[in-house]
């Protein structure tokens, strides 16, 4: 759903399974990474922590997607480097308007 609104709407798409699949396709010019927190093998916040530490994608916009609503998911994944959240189920519209303000 997040890929296909995406595309829709012009943008560029890279996808991964899960974390560390996400880690071995961080390459090239990265603006914005949308994650989810629960995936297998490694999680959303492990997967920002890493992103942090690599000096080329430090300071790209991570958006977390998740069901999660919980205050201490959100401290969690802020703390880890996160820059905003969207919680599903979304609109496509919402993800098109958070996307762009991120962007600017």
């Amino acid at each position: 759903m997040v890929g296909f609104t995406l595309r829709a709407a012009a943008y560029d798409v890279a996808e991964a399974v899960d974390g560390c699949d996400a880690l071995s396709k961080l390459s090239g010019d990265i603006h914005l990474i949308i994650t989810d927190l629960n995936m297998p093998r490694m999680d959303g916040i492990e997967l920002i922590k890493q992103i942090r530490t690599n000096s080329k994608h430090k300071y790209v916009p991570i958006l977390v997607l998740t069901t999660e609503s919980q205050a201490t998911k959100k401290q969690e994944a802020k703390s880890a480097g996160a820059t905003g959240w969207i919680v599903k189920p979304f609109k496509p519209d919402q993800l098109l308007a958070v996307v762009g303000r991120v962007l600017g």
